[in-house]
């Protein structure tokens, strides 16, 4: 059973700095894709940053130059650095894998993914 787990959630003042965890178990992150996903109350969900199977990454535009994607392999968990937060990066935060392996081209549409966590709330005051 594949399990993905978030966490690092939680609320900051404008400026500051979250660094988000997903914990994966039942399969094997090294040639997959990932990404992470937000959803603000009464919107829809939206792709923020994805990252293949060798480390090329993908941005959401209102997230370049303060949101970094990694990964660890042999940890099977994915990262999401969140630097210089502003109030509108406030949302439900997701990650997700795709289970299709050796997967190449990072990608941050909704529908490339096959597996979910349950999201991590940031809150972000200004």
């Amino acid at each position: 059973q594949v399990q993905l787990v978030e966490s690092g959630g939680g609320s900051v003042q404008a400026g500051g700095s979250l660094r988000l965890s997903c914990g994966v178990s039942g399969l094997t992150l090294s040639y997959r894709c990932m990404g992470w996903f937000r959803q603000a109350p009464g919107k829809g969900r939206e792709g923020v940053a994805g990252i293949d199977k060798d480390g090329r990454t993908i941005y959401a535009d209102s997230v370049k130059g303060r949101f970094t994607i990694t990964k660890d392999n042999a940890k099977n968990t994915l990262y999401l650095q969140m630097n210089s937060l502003k109030p509108e990066d406030t949302a439900m935060y997701y990650c997700a894998v795709r289970s299709y392996q050796y997967c190449t081209g990072a990608r941050r549409a909704e529908y490339e993914y096959d597996y979910w966590g349950q999201g991590t709330q940031v809150t972000v005051s200004s």
